[in-house]
C-alpha cells in the first residue's frame, strides 16, 4: 500500500516472516520517523526503498487512522509544503489524472450509467 501524507510517503507491505507485523518502507530519510517516531529504522542500500522499519500492524492501523481523522485541509496538494516532495506528489497526481482520462474514465462512466438505468 502506498500512503502519501503531507509530510511523508510510505510503502507498507506485510512482513514475510513476522506475523502481525508490517514492513514500513520509505525513500527519504525521516519519512518513517515523521509518522512512527519510535520506529527502529534501518538503512537498506541494496533494496528499492532505502529506509525500512518493522512495525506491528495494530500500531500502523491506529497511526494511519489518526492521520485520517486529523485531516484539516480540503486540498491535499495544497497541504504539502513546497519543494521536491510537493513536486513529486504533483507528478503522481498528474500521472493518475492522465490514467483516468486515457479510457478508464470514459469506460467506467459508460458502465455505471448503464447500471443505473
Amino acid at each position: 500500500m502506498w500512503i502519501f501524507l503531507n509530510n511523508a510517503y510510505l510503502s507498507i507491505v506485510r512482513h514475510r516472516n513476522l506475523p502481525d507485523h508490517l514492513l514500513v518502507r520509505a525513500r527519504n530519510n525521516g519519512d518513517i520517523e515523521a509518522v512512527f517516531p519510535k520506529a527502529d529504522v534501518e538503512i537498506t542500500p541494496r533494496a528499492d526503498y532505502l529506509f525500512r522499519a518493522v512495525v506491528h500492524e495494530s500500531l500502523v492501523a491506529a497511526t494511519i487512522k489518526m492521520a485520517i481523522l486529523d485531516i484539516d485541509y480540503d486540498n491535499f496538494k495544497g497541504s504539502i509544503s513546497g519543494g521536491e516532495y510537493h513536486d513529486a506528489c504533483l507528478s503522481v497526481w498528474a500521472t493518475m489524472n492522465a490514467y483516468q482520462r486515457e479510457g478508464t474514465y470514459q469506460r467506467d462512466r459508460k458502465y455505471h450509467a448503464k447500471k443505473k438505468k
